[in-house]
């Protein structure tokens, strides 16, 4: 068949995979340079892809092959506003990952190369899920990304790595199971209205009755649930992101859970429409929880990497609800956070992941005074903090203040309960920079290095982007706004007409 562009996007970090393993395990560094240079060739590619995008129809850079004909499924792909943007994502922090993680495998159960070569593999079926449009296609890469991302944290992790990979592996096959009855569901519902099709566009035609669109919508939301992930289907994500290397905890938050709000946009928004506004209640509920009982537990947090994950957490209760507040605002705040929430959380791992390998410990309470000894640590930490906690002029702060103004145009409530998250996040990377950076320099602290140039130049393109698009993030939304109109017309919602106090002269 004819590769096209996103084929090839795909296929590159794949070859680096391979050429990565055949390289002899005496010449590892060859081995990190090979992987290094196919992720900055697709994040050129990825880039070439980006400029070029543009929608005229329900996808750009579409490719359809018959894949297995006997129950409709296809090898299709294509590009919509939210999955180019979270492919951009994908493509800028993996060559960032690899970058600081350059020395973090030698510790890890297996070779140096096999680190490299589970994050290009990670890559590509990353790629593939944001762009497949083939229900059945997009099952198979979800599945799939567990394997790297089992292996990443099982082979080259902290002391309980086995533990937090087996629960990350059960909880998501759990879901994904649940999500399998669905595919099946959708090939039934398909099989009876004709000709079986996964296309997405096919399967936006069928007419489903209520009972059955509600039950195969729960078989999705509960799947991405798991992935984003929500209370209280949360607590491997702790777990998974305190034993994982730095690296291997920014893929896990920064992409592979932004599968699961992506696959609410796509598939719950997309396939179910009816039933989306059914559940929206409830899901917005359960979004709330997240975002204050994340904020609360990472308050009292003493592990820096567990503490991160729970940020997360509250963050993706922002992005659920934006998602399911049913407003273009809100929708198109929360595919930008999704972004915005990839770059600051990808800093803010990497850097205490260099402040770890440093002290040797992950324990708030071993450290104080490090502003002290090491300035440039403690000044980008503070700023990743200050990006983590939406600070007006950083990039997550416009996508937050979306979400959270879409939310309030339809439900005030939630989203003026939901505003204690943005308070809470003060205190929880406040109080974290203060215990760890500030005060009498603590024994041991003394000794701590600061950054060096490769650390430097790992974390300099995030906070550019952030400094960047929180300054001017309109190219961004650009993008979005298309895929989000889409969207809400399929849902059949408009945003709520604003409200004008009327005068008695105008009466």
């Amino acid at each position: 068949m004819n590769i096209g562009w996103l084929t090839l996007t795909m296929l590159l970090p794949l070859v680096g995979v391979l050429a990565t393993m055949v390289v002899p395990k005496a010449k590892a560094l060859l081995s990190k340079q090979i992987a290094l240079g196919c992720s900055l060739l697709t994040l050129v590619l990825t880039l070439v892809i980006a400029v070029g995008y543009q929608q005229n129809g329900p996808a750009d850079y579409e490719e359809t092959h018959t894949w297995i004909e006997a129950f409709g499924a296809h090898y299709a792909v294509g590009l919509d506003g939210v999955g180019i943007v979270l492919i951009v994502l994908t493509a800028l922090l993996t060559p960032v990952v690899l970058i600081a993680s350059w020395n973090d495998a030698k510790s890890g159960r297996w070779s140096e190369k096999s680190f490299f070569a589970w994050i290009l593999g990670l890559e590509a079926l990353s790629i593939g899920v944001f762009a497949a449009t083939d229900v059945f296609l997009f099952y198979v890469l979800f599945e799939a990304t567990l394997i790297p991302m089992y292996f990443l944290i099982g082979g080259f992790g902290g002391a309980q790595r086995s533990y937090a990979a087996v629960k990350f592996l059960l909880y998501s096959l759990l879901g994904g199971l649940l999500m399998l009855a669905s595919v099946v569901g959708l090939y039934v519902v398909s099989a009876k209205a004709g000709d079986p099709s996964y296309l997405l566009s096919d399967m936006m035609k069928l007419d489903m009755s209520q009972n059955t669109e509600r039950w195969l919508f729960l078989g999705f939301f509960f799947a991405f649930a798991v992935k984003a992930p929500m209370v209280p289907f949360h607590t491997w994500l702790p777990d998974a992101a305190a034993e994982a290397t730095p690296g291997t905890s920014v893929l896990l938050v920064g992409i592979l859970d932004k599968i699961g709000t992506f696959g609410m946009i796509r598939f719950c928004l997309g396939l179910f429409p009816n039933a989306s506004e059914w559940a929206t209640p409830v899901v917005l509920v359960l979004a709330l929880i997240s975002v204050l009982y994340g904020a609360l537990v990472a308050i009292g947090q003493t592990d820096i990497k567990r503490l991160i994950a729970y940020t997360s957490i509250s963050h993706f209760g922002f992005i659920v609800m934006g998602i399911f507040a049913l407003t273009s605002q809100g929708l198109t705040g929360s595919t930008l956070y999704m972004f915005n929430h990839g770059l600051s959380t990808a800093a803010l791992f990497l850097i205490a992941g260099y402040l770890i390998s440093r002290r040797g410990s992950a324990r708030i309470a071993d450290y104080g005074g490090v502003e002290k000894v090491a300035p440039v640590l403690a000044g980008t930490f503070l700023f990743a903090g200050l990006s983590s906690l939406a600070l007006p002029g950083l990039s997550p702060f416009i996508s937050e203040f979306m979400v959270l103004a879409g939310t309030f145009s339809r439900h005030k409530v939630i989203a003026v309960i939901a505003v204690l998250g943005i308070v809470l996040a003060a205190l929880y990377i406040l109080i974290m920079y203060q215990r760890l950076m500030t005060g009498p320099v603590r024994d041991g602290i003394d000794k701590i290095k600061d950054l060096n140039f490769r650390e430097v130049f790992a974390i300099a393109p995030l906070v550019l982007l952030i400094v960047g698009f929180g300054i001017y993030p309109k190219p961004v939304v650009d993008i979005i706004k298309p895929a989000v109109e889409s969207t809400m017309q399929r849902v059949g919602v408009t945003d709520p007409a604003p409200q004008v106090p009327v005068t008695e002269g105008q009466k």
